[in-house]
């Protein structure tokens, strides 16, 4: 397997859209209250109720940071196209 078959795969792995990183964030999500599912039934009561709320508040904070980042790819594409523009 040569270095553009490995590139081409790793292409796979990149978010490009805001539907793909709602898609991601949606099965975080799914993932997380399902592990919160079983926190609550393995620590009954407020330390089950936490870790819930931990796991869940978790996917916020990562959903937070791959739009923050789609954003500051968004912008960095357009500032080298505005660069680009000007040496032209």
């Amino acid at each position: 397997m040569g270095f553009s078959a490995l590139r081409k795969i790793g292409r796979l792995f990149v978010i490009k859209n805001r539907f793909e990183a709602f898609v991601i964030i949606y099965a975080l999500a799914l993932g997380a209250t399902s592990r919160g599912s079983a926190y609550l039934e393995q620590y009954p009561g407020f330390w089950g109720q936490a870790l819930f709320l931990a796991a869940t508040g978790a996917v916020f904070l990562a959903g937070a940071a791959i739009l923050d980042s789609l954003k500051a790819k968004k912008e960095l594409e357009e500032l080298r196209a505005q660069v680009e523009a000007q040496a032209n």
